[in-house]
């Protein structure tokens, strides 16, 4: 078997107390968007497929005038292309804009403009893949469910020192880390939380590590140490 995939996984324990640190963080640090205060699925669906590969901060304004003109999907199904492309202009990766209109019509036509309450359903529609169907799951209809993205992986790599391959998101030990991550209690907490913290603290480059709640037990942190 590959070695990268027989890695053991951290215990049960230390992931306990990783979620822990990150909920007491979030909640005296976490971010304020529109969408996390939302119970709509149609509306957290719209932010999470605006989120993808965009930062947040960067999504509000566009967020906000999306659901002004389309507040619901019987509207959005409905919708010109092209005033799609304008209000999205400001996100960029234009590729993606096509996939709101047929994402609509397919909740329309196949799910009697409701949005689905299941990982298969969801990820039949246009631009939902295994995150956004996830965190939709999650958000608006939480159920304990589990996502991986290139932000958790770094700090479960970071924090814990896994191996993993090239796809880290698809390796078995990141998948059984991130199952039992988002098991736990306050689990829309620990998700935003560890959203939150990866951007803030636990960055791609430069990551504030004499900030971060998470640095007593960081092997990242101690192997610089060392």
């Amino acid at each position: 078997m590959n070695e990268i995939f027989s890695y053991p996984i951290p215990s049960k324990k230390d992931i306990t107390f990783f979620r822990r640190k990150i909920i007491s963080w979030f909640k005296k640090n976490g971010r304020y968007y529109p969408w996390r205060e939302e119970k709509d699925p149609y509306k957290i669906l719209i932010a999470e497929l605006m989120l993808r590969r965009t930062k947040a901060d960067q999504v509000v304004p566009v967020y906000k005038k999306f659901l002004k003109e389309f507040p619901h999907v019987e509207i959005l199904a409905n919708a010109n292309q092209c005033t799609i492309d304008e209000i999205l202009y400001p996100l960029g990766l234009k590729w993606r804009n096509s996939s709101f209109i047929k994402m609509a019509r397919e909740l329309v036509e196949k799910f009697n403009s409701k949005v689905p309450d299941n990982k298969k359903e969801l990820k039949s529609l246009p631009g939902v893949g295994d995150y956004v169907a996830g965190a939709i799951l999650l958000f608006a209809y939480g159920k304990k469910e589990w996502v991986v993205d290139n932000n958790i992986v770094r700090i479960f790599k970071r924090y814990f020192d896994i191996k993993t391959s090239k796809e880290a998101r698809r390796n078995k030990h990141v998948i059984k880390m991130a199952k039992f991550y988002f098991s736990g209690k306050d689990i829309k907490k620990a998700f935003m939380g560890i959203l939150d913290i990866t951007a803030l603290i636990c960055k791609p480059r430069k990551p504030l590590c004499e900030k971060c709640v998470l640095n007593i037990k960081c092997k990242f942190i101690n192997n610089l140490e060392t």
